[in-house]
């Protein structure tokens, strides 16, 4: 549920907060006061894309915040796979802060991306507005409402459809490549059989390149290192004069007063452990030196071999991990095309057989559409006849074409419909106006309520093309759904805003040679003066003030009849 919305310096809000109610939240207000700003900055928070004009001129940022509780356990698993954590009393706070070229998304603290938001938006909240319903008018999209009318077992066919085709396009392309000839099967064994032979005639250690290289690098340098050890030894133990002699006489010297002071007799044994050191030093490059010797067959030969591996190397796969892999592959291959007849064979039984596994699935994947299409049609009919339609007769199609194979199966799905008597089906994206279309939407959505998990939806002028009895209709429907559901609607009909919870309304006014919008809650006396308003006279009088008072009377009769 959608507790509250907080909006700082976004286009027109200065500053802003709400606190929404659960059931049926109206907002209204005149056209071009703000009311898409308010659906905008839910848009925001929930990842929509930015832009820099958004933020109100003279500040520095926008910033739009969201505040809900969580309704169910799927809500909760999904921020935990976020590794995000919900307040000790479950509310979760969205933020979103915009600057010019850059924007900073949160989830309870959490730092998220706008990908992240998207996702879960929608678990969070459904948003419905004039572009959804023209979406509904596209086959696609018709069949992905369908889809997810079936629920998990259409899902579950719907991923298997998926796996299942990316597997019998990648067996179909293998069984589909050109035959080859005899000549070139022959030319690619020899040059194969030669590979081979290279590779394995090499006789590659694992590992040796790297022993070899450093073998290598240290008889190329043997004279620096020949050197660099003549006068480190020298430096060390090379007379009267060195290192060790040195420092073994300032130890000597130490020891004549050892034991007078504890401070100075640690001192002492740091210089002691350096003379120790220094001597250790010296054996350690005595003994390296001594083994040290430069044999140029030996040197000769390295090069010899790093020039071989470095050839395979380059030739086969980059590293001798690489040339072994390759070595494998070319063995393979030679297996294959000693007995091709029989390779192609079962290649192109491997791509009959994944073909065949698919099209099993599309199979099943057809019949849940079918059985889901027909509970839905019904449960449609049901839901248009209650939205002032003369007569509705709804259909879901679903056409499957096996020879159109895809990954989401092989069918077409389309919703015909006929709102008229004696009229009959067409398909519902060559007859819905816009007002015909709001009420197949609301419609939808009420036949989805009872199978999805989100609790707050947010309708943007859901109303359009409607007025009088149909009007009432659309407002009694948001009033049945509020009862299960958080809503947020955005109207411009007085029957639908008569149905409220909570009335807000949204305004324009210009202040210190501004414009700033506003929004604010409003009381039972001033929500009436605002249905008097949306009524349509020019000025608001007791008849007018009357007429509102008795639609929202109308409007509670209803909330108790249902």
């Amino acid at each position: 549920m959608l507790l509250g919305l907080h909006v700082k310096n976004l286009a027109l809000i200065e500053e802003e907060e709400i606190s929404f109610a659960d059931g049926l939240n109206i907002l209204t207000g005149e056209t071009g006061a703000g009311k898409s700003i308010l659906l905008g900055s839910v848009n925001l928070a929930m990842g929509a894309k930015a832009d820099k004009s958004l933020i109100r001129t003279g500040a520095d940022y926008a910033l739009v915040e969201l505040f809900f509780r969580l309704d169910d356990k799927r809500q909760q698993e999904k921020l935990q796979e976020m590794d995000i954590r919900p307040e000790e009393d479950g509310t979760v706070l969205v933020k979103r802060k915009i600057y010019p070229g850059r924007s900073q998304c949160s989830v309870c603290g959490e730092t998220v991306t706008t990908h992240q938001l998207r996702e879960l938006s929608e678990l969070l909240m459904d948003v419905y507005g004039q572009r959804e319903n023209q979406r509904l008018l596209r086959r696609e999209a018709q069949r992905e409402v369908l889809d997810e009318y079936a629920g998990k077992e259409g899902a579950r066919l719907l991923d298997e459809v998926g796996r299942l085709y990316h597997d019998y396009i990648e067996k179909d392309k293998i069984a589909s490549k050109e035959d080859l000839d005899p000549a070139a099967r022959v030319r690619e064994t020899d040059l194969l059989t030669y590979e081979v032979n290279e590779i394995e005639s090499a006789q590659i250690q694992k590992g040796e390149d790297e022993a070899l290289e450093k073998r290598y690098r240290t008889l190329s340098s043997f004279r620096r290192i020949d050197e660099a050890l003549q006068s480190a030894e020298s430096l060390l133990q090379g007379g009267e004069d060195c290192a060790a002699e040195q420092v073994g006489r300032a130890v000597r010297s130490l020891t004549r007063v050892q034991g007078i002071d504890t401070e100075l007799d640690g001192v002492i044994a740091q210089t002691a452990e350096v003379d120790s050191l220094l001597s250790d030093a010296a054996r350690a490059l005595s003994d390296y030196h001594a083994g040290l010797s430069f044999d140029p067959q030996e040197f000769a030969s390295l090069e010899e071999r790093l020039d071989l591996l470095n050839h395979l190397k380059d030739k086969y796969g980059g590293s001798l991990s690489g040339i072994e892999e390759a070595l494998e592959k070319k063995k393979k291959r030679l297996d294959e095309l000693s007995d091709y007849e029989a390779l192609r064979l079962r290649q192109k039984e491997a791509a009959h057989k994944a073909r065949e596994a698919l099209l099993a699935s599309c199979r099943k994947l057809t019949g849940v559409r079918r059985e889901a299409a027909k509970d839905f049609q019904e449960k449609m009919e049901r839901e248009l006849l209650g939205l002032n339609f003369n007569q509705v007769d709804f259909r879901t199609e679903v056409t499957s074409r096996e020879e159109q194979l895809s990954p989401l199966g092989c069918d077409s799905v389309v919703f015909y419909i006929s709102m008229n008597p004696g009229e009959p089906v067409r398909p519902l994206d060559t007859i819905a106006s816009g007002g015909e279309l709001s009420r197949i939407m609301l419609a939808l959505k009420t036949v989805f309520a009872g199978k999805d998990d989100i609790h707050t939806l947010i309708f943007d002028e859901i109303d359009s093309g409607i007025s009088g009895k149909t009007a009432w209709k659309v407002a009694q429907k948001l009033g049945r759904l509020s009862e299960n559901h958080q809503i947020l609607c955005i109207t411009h009909l007085p029957q639908i805003a008569a149905m409220e919870e909570k009335h807000f309304l949204i305004e324009k006014e210009a202040e210190g040679g501004r414009t700033a919008t506003h929004i604010r809650e409003l009381d039972e006396e001033e929500s009436c003066r605002e249905l008097a308003r949306m009524m349509g006279g020019e000025r608001i009088t007791e008849t007018t003030m009357q007429s509102a008072r008795e639609m929202k009377e109308m409007a509670r009769e209803a909330g108790k009849r249902r």
